[in-house]
């Protein structure tokens, strides 16, 4: 791919849904990315994402056999998040992995976080600052820009003439997007929404569960779509002229950025964010929205009603949007992680690793 191998392994793929059946999905990579990393000649260094603990764990092993360094790129407190939406009951289970987390960012040569609010959760259980650095989210400015309405697929979806307030995304246990189809049954009817039409694009383990809801309680002013190739994202981001961002109200994601924030700017989306801490400072500071209080669909409903009845204030909130933008580029985001990757490889001298590998085999 442009130049780079990309060795793919034998996984058992599973839909986002059922605690047992996800974990062998992560399991069976773990077991077939082990051998397939050992097969890499000429390996500086191993760098592995989570939320998942069973990627870095693979990286940690491939790291001993083939005696190099690997970097954990921490995107989600896991398994706090599972604690969080409630969604594992077994808290003796949920102690055994957490005990495995906190070993894998020990035993990490260096720990990439992409909110500064991760990294104070790591230095308060332990690890030390200085292997801690943060690099966040971004957008990808050559994909995600400010376009045009995509007339036809307004039409298709018949949405010509609506005022669309979108959600894209995952519908998962932690989006809590109850509060946004309340939100919908509060404004169906009212004069002033009448043109209005919530868009759900996306999959996940509630998406069902909302369907249902939005059945039995004859929201017509919401449309469910299914997920679409991610070259495919920005023609419906076009159709969207409100983007919701939410997740459910507990202090854990206080301390976690959306990817789609970033998104939204760089397509210059007004944003209404149900979500407090770290990304509600960075909507604050950048102008790029409003925030409203998560799970409250009286509060989303009410800033509904001012930002449908104001063009201006959604011009304004556009512009601070795309400006924002600029500073959260992909492209130089990934030239900072690169330099902390080489930064890695150059203090580790040859002697360094000599002596690593003298260790490792007595």
């Amino acid at each position: 791919m442009e130049g780079i191998d990309v060795i793919r392994v034998w996984t058992y793929i599973t839909a986002n849904e059922g605690f047992l059946r996800r974990t062998i999905d992560y399991a069976s990579f773990m077991m077939t990315a082990v051998p397939a990393a050992l097969s890499v000649r000429n390996v500086d260094i191993i760098v592995a994402t989570s939320p998942q603990l069973f990627t870095p764990s693979a990286a940690c092993l491939a790291g001993l056999f083939k005696r190099r360094p690997y970097v954990f790129e921490l995107r989600d407190l896991w398994p706090e998040s599972i604690r969080a939406v409630g969604a594992m009951k077994s808290s003796r289970i949920l102690d055994a992995l957490e005990g495995l987390e906190l070993f894998l960012y020990r035993r990490a040569e260096h720990v990439v976080s992409v909110s500064p609010a991760f990294k104070k959760n790591l230095i308060h259980r332990g690890i030390s600052a200085n292997k801690i650095s943060v690099t966040t989210n971004g957008a990808d400015l050559s994909r995600f820009r400010p376009i045009p309405r995509d007339a036809a697929l307004a039409g298709e979806l018949q949405l010509t003439g609506k005022t669309v307030v979108g959600y894209v995304g995952t519908h998962g246990m932690a989006h809590a997007l109850h509060t946004v189809l309340e939100t919908a049954e509060r404004l169906k009817g009212e004069p002033a929404a009448r043109d209005l039409c919530f868009m759900f694009l996306g999959d996940g383990a509630e998406k069902a569960a909302l369907k249902r809801m939005a059945t039995e309680r004859n929201l017509d002013n919401v449309l469910f779509l299914d997920s679409v190739p991610r070259s495919e994202v920005a023609r419906y981001w076009s159709l969207v002229d409100l983007a919701v961002i939410h997740l459910k109200k507990t202090p854990l994601f206080e301390t976690v950025i959306p990817s789609k924030l970033f998104e939204c700017m760089a397509m210059g989306l007004p944003v209404l964010h149900g979500v407090t801490g770290v990304s509600a400072t960075i909507v604050s500071r950048e102008g790029c929205g409003v925030l409203f209080e998560p799970e409250n669909a009286i509060d989303l409903a009410e800033h509904l009603r001012e930002l449908t009845a104001n063009p201006a204030r959604r011009q304004e909130l556009s512009r601070c949007a795309r400006e924002a933008a600029q500073r959260y580029d992909r492209a130089a985001l990934a030239g900072e992680m690169l330099q902390t990757l080489e930064a890695i490889c150059e203090r580790r001298s040859p002697e360094e690793t000599r002596k690593e590998a003298i260790a490792y085999d007595r």
